[in-house]
């Protein structure tokens, strides 16, 4: 059984996520951690738990989504792994950061890439990655069948949409991955976004204005 703990972090307001299984190994997704105060608290959160960080996945590699990525990586031991599409995204980091003044740490580079369809194993329970590219050219989501969650980066949120103005966003492809990657789940399925308050995939399909027929 996962137990899912998020921090809303740096001043883009990101969701970062811990998935935390009965072991207490746990995934850590999307660290944004930025400020010192955030970067301890998470640090103080997975001491304190007494958490073994097991892995770190990036679902895209937009600077709000990496910016505890060196840290994550280098304290515990653990490789980067995102989707091979979004290494351009990944590569280009430190000149967005420059362009937002916010100054950071570079990324670690990734140790592996994701691919649609990869099964990740966590201990007894399994995520499987799903390709859902749109706001980033390599963005995936990590589905949990058993539980019906998605972490879903910035896809999907709440009666809203990842923004497609940002170099390598297409808004046509994240319209087709939200209706045939996440719109095909059930409607029970509940989504942890990147930004916001977790939704579900039926509540969306009804009231999110973005895509209505």
């Amino acid at each position: 059984m996962i137990e899912i703990k998020y921090f809303t972090f740096n001043p883009f307001q990101e969701n970062t996520y811990l998935l935390i299984n009965d072991k207490n190994d746990c995934i850590i997704i999307d660290p944004g951690c930025y400020f010192e105060n955030e970067r301890t608290e998470l640090q103080d959160y997975i001491a304190n738990r007494g958490l073994k960080v097991a892995r770190l996945l990036n679902t895209h590699c937009h600077i709000d989504h990496i910016l505890g990525n060196t840290l994550v990586a280098r304290t515990y031991n653990v490789g980067l792994e995102i989707h091979a599409a979004d290494q351009v995204v990944l590569d280009r980091s430190p000149q967005v950061g420059a362009m937002y003044n916010i100054p950071f740490e570079p990324s670690v580079m990734p140790s592996a890439y994701l691919e649609d369809g990869d099964r990740i194993r966590f201990g007894d329970d399994e995520l499987e990655v799903l390709f859902t590219p749109g706001h980033a050219p390599g963005h995936v989501v990590f589905y949990c069948a058993a539980q019906q969650f998605v972490i879903g980066g910035d896809v999907l949120f709440y009666q809203s949409i990842g923004r497609t103005d940002l170099p390598g966003c297409d808004h046509e492809a994240l319209l087709r991955s939200i209706r045939t990657r996440l719109f095909t789940l059930p409607d029970e399925v509940k989504v942890y976004p990147g930004h916001g308050p977790a939704t579900t995939i039926g509540y969306e399909k009804v009231n999110n204005p973005f895509l209505k027929d």
